[in-house]
């Protein structure tokens, strides 16, 4: 006998083997292939490596192909592994296959990760990089995406979902992202649209036109920054709804002062310097900071708690509650409130917006999603009033009558029904050159701002918990929130009441 074996011969676990060997050998090819031809120094597979912590990603389902052709393996990539060291699930799609267009495989791919993701309690990130469905699937391509969607659906609030999109996202695949928690684009890549720039456009389906446009959360400047902005966002979150809130390493001191005062009584002052000042490590990540800049939202921690902030920009627009800043505040609460998440909220506010632009959005509408934001979340909520609180903005902006937990003032601080201005021209207009005239105007203002906008009135009414110097301003935010950290809306089962001796 000369050895060889003929191919009759081969037993069926020679031939599984060989089968199972040229699938490798043929998904290796095609990952060489997209290495090759990546754009940006990132293919597919490489998106995936920079998002996990090396060696830790596991595929599912890799080697899924398609019907049509024995060497189309399924245009996207899944699997789990450790993102700082916590299980997250992924997918990334793959536009060197077949552009990645999406079908029926594609999507059950996806639903596979998302079912994992679920059962495990670990959040999802989707990398979006695709050209659209197959078109000749018809419905079912249709369909497909719409299992998508009800996988995102089912997962929102029970589990974080980022999506990353350093290539193209289109149609439908669009309005999957903008189901997730939150969008990280990228400059000059991303590619973000319902209808194609070239029908409406130029400027549209941008980075920084899903910034303005409040699509957005973050913009990368590059994709190595974008995977780098995803692993930090994840580690302000928690793995799921059920898990508490997030505990950080904290190198700060909880009883640290700060010059408050100094930035709050200037006028027109950025809030942003506030928010550096008392997180800790002076740190504060802002989300959506396009969109609708007379609001700032985002996330810092106070004594090592993450906690959400929710805060008027007195240098926009003098802070005015917008129907754009309404939107965008009642999202980040309720996210926050999802996950369990304390929110401090700053108040510095001339009010709201006097335009025909803000009736027309609807503004009352936009109001009511932020007022039923506030009233109906469960989480921590602490609200401290700066400056400027006039009429509904200070009863938007988390006052104690809508939720919070603990209201605090700070002592120039100014909490009327209306600004000093309206005020007196409404109430006290008779008095300006009346039969005192030397009381001008603005010394009425100044009187109706000392007698009935003080702090102390608000207090005095038990809508204002305590008046603090600003010195004070992150010592009693840390303990107010570690105070609440386990706050519960649910009351403990008692199993009898203890009777006195």
């Amino acid at each position: 006998m000369d050895g060889n074996v003929s191919s009759g011969s081969l037993s069926k676990k020679d031939v599984r083997a060989t089968t199972a060997e040229k699938l490798k050998g043929m998904l290796r090819d095609i990952d060489n292939a997209s290495a090759a031809g990546a754009k940006n120094g990132f293919c597919a597979r490489s998106r995936i490596e920079a998002l996990f912590d090396e060696g830790t990603f596991v595929e599912m389902g890799a080697y899924v192909r398609r019907k049509q052709k024995e060497n189309e393996f399924e245009g996207v990539i899944c699997g789990y592994g450790a993102i700082g060291g916590r299980l997250v699930f992924a997918f990334s799609q793959d536009s060197s296959r077949m552009k990645g267009a999406f079908d029926e495989l594609h999507a059950k791919k996806i639903a596979d990760v998302y079912s994992a993701a679920i059962k495990n309690g670990a959040p999802v990130v989707g990398i979006f990089d695709s050209c659209g469905a197959v078109v000749y699937d018809g419905v079912s391509a249709l369909a497909s995406y719409g299992l998508v969607m009800k996988c995102v659906s089912d997962a929102s609030g029970i589990i974080p979902q980022i999506a990353v999109i350093p290539g193209v996202c289109a149609g439908s695949a669009a309005t999957i992202s903008a189901m997730f928690d939150a969008v990280i684009a990228v400059k000059d890549q991303t590619s973000l649209y319902v209808n194609s720039p070239f029908l409406i456009g130029d400027k549209t389906g941008t980075a920084d036109f899903a910034s303005e446009n409040g699509l957005a959360a973050l913009v990368a400047d590059d994709e190595a920054s974008a995977y780098a902005k995803t692993r930090e966002l994840l580690s302000l979150l928690p793995s799921n709804n059920a898990e508490g809130v997030v505990e950080i390493a904290m190198n700060d001191d909880l009883n640290r002062k700060v010059d408050v005062d100094s930035v709050v009584t200037a006028s027109g002052y950025d809030m942003k310097d506030v928010l550096n000042l008392i997180g800790d490590g002076c740190k504060f990540t802002e989300l959506y900071c396009a969109y609708a800049p007379e609001m700032i939202v985002g996330l810092t921690s106070f004594g090592g708690i993450v906690t959400g902030v929710v805060a008027n920009q007195p240098k926009e627009n003098g802070g005015a509650v917008t129907p754009k800043a309404a939107r965008k505040a009642a999202k980040f609460v309720s996210m926050c409130d999802s996950f369990g998440i304390p929110v401090v909220t700053l108040v510095d506010s001339e009010g709201l917006d006097i335009s025909a632009s803000s009736e027309q959005a609807p503004y009352a509408s936009e109001l009511a999603k932020l007022a039923m934001a506030y009233t109906s979340s469960e989480n921590a909520k602490i609200t401290v009033v700066l400056g400027k609180a006039y009429g509904a903005s200070y009863t938007l902006m988390g006052s104690k009558s809508v939720g919070a937990d603990v209201a605090l003032a700070l002592e120039s601080a100014a909490i009327s029904v209306l600004p000093p201005e309206s005020a007196v021209a409404f109430v006290w207009n008779d008095k300006v050159g009346g039969s005192d005239p030397k009381v001008s105007r603005e010394e009425l203002e100044a009187q109706w701002t000392e007698m009935c906008a003080s702090p102390v009135d608000a207090a005095e009414k038990g809508e204002i918990d305590d008046i603090i110097e600003g010195s004070e301003l992150r010592q009693r935010i840390c303990a107010a929130v570690s105070m609440l950290a386990a706050k519960s809306e649910i009351y403990p089962d008692r199993r009898h009441i203890v009777f006195p001796l």
